[in-house]
């Protein structure tokens, strides 16, 4: 595609995107509301543990996969790649969600008034993978100098999809129910993609390149924990922590 035919196809891909926020993409969920989160934190500090451990892959992790950005000149030309299965020393595995899927109950927490950064930065989504609560602001920005849409794919949440067609442009989004995983690509450069989870509590984490991950502030009580990755699936684990106790947890995927 020629720089004329692209410019051509970014602008009518502006025009879609700004017709969706016109029928409601973008801005704050109106679908069904999670109850109202408390000011302070329901867990005693002085009884509260952690469940914390490492994420591995055993085997042939896949080859990255080279990514032609050719279609749009404001891009990156050479070396990015795509890569879901990140695997370092012994086996770390990167990019895995690790949360508390079952077991805190009708506790209710607070909502960070700190906003979660999604970037669009090298014609990449950064985080990859990232967790927010409910209720709590993603403020996705635009670092490029380029168009970009950021097009949420949730099942339980409100779908938006909002054109950003400037760099420095940024906006505003908050999920109204906890789901997991909740997807986002940009229509106009096919290769972007990112995960969040979004959930009704702060229990989550995700590995970096050690493949370690850590839930802290949890009270006591027995866990459903359960570690998510966009290629390999699911597993879960039932782990029970007594008072001010550390419990170690191994998740292991195999190729």
């Amino acid at each position: 595609m020629t720089p004329t035919r692209q410019i051509t196809h970014a602008l009518a891909v502006l025009a879609l995107t700004v017709l969706s926020v016109a029928c409601g993409g973008g801005g704050t969920d109106t679908a069904s509301k999670e109850a109202a989160a408390p000011v302070t934190n329901p867990v005693d500090p002085a009884t509260a543990g952690v469940v914390s451990g490492h994420v591995t892959f055993s085997g042939q992790a896949p080859a990255p996969t080279p990514i032609s950005m050719a279609s749009d000149p404001r891009c990156p030309g050479t070396g990015a790649t795509a890569q879901p299965v990140i695997v370092g020393v012994n086996g770390s595995l990167q990019n895995a969600f690790v949360y508390v899927k079952d077991g805190l109950g009708n506790l209710k927490f607070p909502v960070p008034a700190t906003p979660v950064v999604l970037d669009q930065d090298g014609c990449q989504y950064r985080p990859h993978v990232f967790g927010v609560q409910v209720g709590q602001t993603v403020e996705i920005l635009n670092s490029d100098s380029t168009l970009h849409n950021i097009h949420a794919w949730p099942m339980t949440n409100q779908e938006f999809n909002v054109g950003q067609a400037l760099q420095g442009l940024r906006e505003k989004h908050v999920f109204s129910t906890k789901e997991v995983m909740v997807p986002f690509k940009c229509d106009v450069h096919k290769w972007m993609n990112a995960f969040v989870g979004v959930l009704d509590h702060p229990f989550y984490s995700v590995t970096g390149a050690d493949g370690a991950f850590s839930l802290t502030g949890l009270p006591p009580g027995t866990y459903t924990i359960e570690v998510w990755h966009e290629k390999l699936g699911t597993q879960t684990q039932s782990v029970t922590v007594a008072a001010k106790e550390t419990k170690d947890v191994a998740f292991a995927f195999a190729g």
